[in-house]
């Protein structure tokens, strides 16, 4: 008999602290996932200013704090269990969802798998409130001192699943994972301040970007300066797409595909289709093997677009895939062609690692 056969169990209902741990396994692969959730909470509440303090890699502690709307006191405890969300109430909702986050998942999944604290202010409400969680164990609302916003708590992280721990990876591995995620989410709201700091140290200070030079110097941020030096920035629209950022030239190829950015409305996206369109308008301008550098954002109709094709959100599935795919196709490829006189003759002398 194979030693990983089992006998016959009765079906029976999951506890509610398993249901989210399981949960917590498709959503939260490490501290970068539990940094993303709760970095598009803020961003979701209308945030100008978030702050991201971080110890032990994110393991020990990963704390967020906002200037958003905050949550009223009487909705405080209600944020921590599952599939209870402000961001939809209906189908329709969902098939033109707008918000980064909306499947009321994230706080309680990592609730489940850390020591949790919440603490809130509404804008307009008449004080802040603080709820805690260990381990996925609520405690009462209490009274609180605290700004307009919402500042989140996470310490412990996989305390109590220690098989999850342990495919933890260094500190410094797990922070560099982090710090990504952090930039990548810098680039998705210009508008928006962001401070991250490291064992008390800060790591970047990211002012509001309000016009164009302000955008471009965020993207030399985060980006390098020799992106932002390599770049040909484009506008273009056709019936309902919009499609806009910086196409880095072919002189700034690279060696892999580690800066490609692509946001569908505000969410930054992992989409072969986008990817095969993109390398398809370079191709008469890059030495095989080299990949493009670009940092574009696409604006449509939300209900062109499926965003709920993945847990995780970094996948989306569009509507009409083939003119998606000749209209990136196309615009990227016209938009390199302004600078092909000059860029052709160097395209083999590659910028980038």
């Amino acid at each position: 008999m194979s030693p990983y056969a089992s006998g016959p169990m009765p079906i029976r209902q999951l506890p509610p602290q398993l249901i989210d741990q399981i949960a917590a396994g498709e959503v939260i692969e490490r501290p970068a996932s539990v940094l993303k959730e709760l970095v598009e909470n803020s961003l979701d509440a209308g945030a100008t200013r978030i702050e991201l303090e971080i110890e032990g890699g994110g393991l020990r502690q990963c704390l967020v704090r906002d200037d958003g709307g905050g949550i009223p006191r009487e909705e405080l405890a209600l944020a921590l269990s599952r599939h209870a969300t402000s961001k939809i109430s209906s189908l329709e909702d969902l098939e033109r969802v707008g918000t980064l986050g909306f499947r009321g998942e994230a706080l309680p999944s990592i609730a489940s798998v850390s020591r949790l604290a919440v603490t809130s202010r509404a804008r307009g409400g008449d004080g802040a409130c603080r709820v805690e969680a260990d381990g996925g164990r609520l405690a009462e609302p209490a009274p609180a001192a605290h700004p307009v916003g919402t500042t989140v708590m996470v310490r412990d992280l996989f305390f109590n699943t220690p098989a999850r721990r342990r495919f933890m990876r260094s500190e410094r591995t797990e922070f560099g994972h982090l710090e990504r995620n952090a930039r990548r989410l810098a680039l998705s709201r210009f508008e928006t301040g962001f401070r991250l700091a490291r064992e008390g140290k800060v790591v970047f200070d990211l002012r509001p970007a309000t016009d164009a030079a302000g955008r471009l110097r965020r993207v030399a941020e985060v980006c390098g300066e020799g992106f932002a030096q390599h770049a040909l920035a484009f506008d273009r629209s056709a019936a309902d797409l919009r499609l806009s950022g910086w196409l880095g030239l072919p002189t700034f190829s690279r060696a892999q595909p580690d800066l490609q950015y692509f946001f569908v409305n505000g969410r930054l996206v992992r989409d072969r289709l986008v990817t095969h369109a993109l390398r398809q308008a370079y191709a008469d301008v890059l030495f095989h093997g080299r990949h493009p550098a670009y940092v574009l954002y696409l604006e449509m109709d939300p209900t062109l677009v499926d965003v709920n094709a993945h847990p995780t959100k970094h996948e989306v599935r569009f509507r009409d895939a083939r003119s998606m795919h000749g209209f990136l196709h196309q615009v990227a490829e016209q938009s390199l062609a302004r600078t092909r006189p000059a860029a052709a003759p160097a395209a083999g002398a590659a910028a980038g690692p």
